[in-house]
């Protein structure tokens, strides 16, 4: 059960908004921008002092879920890179 207090003390979280933390860069809908941004917004938070200290915990393991979306992300396109970069080698040799 939640109080006013409580919703006073831990507001809804305004740095993830509706996104889901365990969505999959692969998706069309996911931006590599976008989570950046959130991840900025987050460390601003924290950065400013103005959250609890439970919720700086809180806040900062989402920006390590977002993290590892962008690193996900990243390793992936490069792995395409790579692999046209391969074929591209390939065609110019034979």
């Amino acid at each position: 059960m939640s109080t006013s207090q409580d919703t006073a003390a831990h507001p809804p979280d305004q740095a993830t908004g509706d996104r889901d933390l365990n969505q999959d860069p692969s998706q069309p809908n996911w931006s590599y921008e976008e989570t950046v941004k959130q991840v900025e917004t987050i460390m601003a938070r924290i950065e400013s002092g103005e959250l609890e200290l439970a919720e700086v915990f809180d806040q900062f393991a989402v920006a390590v879920r977002y993290l590892s979306q962008c690193e996900t992300f990243l390793t992936q396109r490069q792995q395409q890179v790579d692999l046209l970069i391969e074929t591209l080698t390939d065609d110019a040799e034979g």
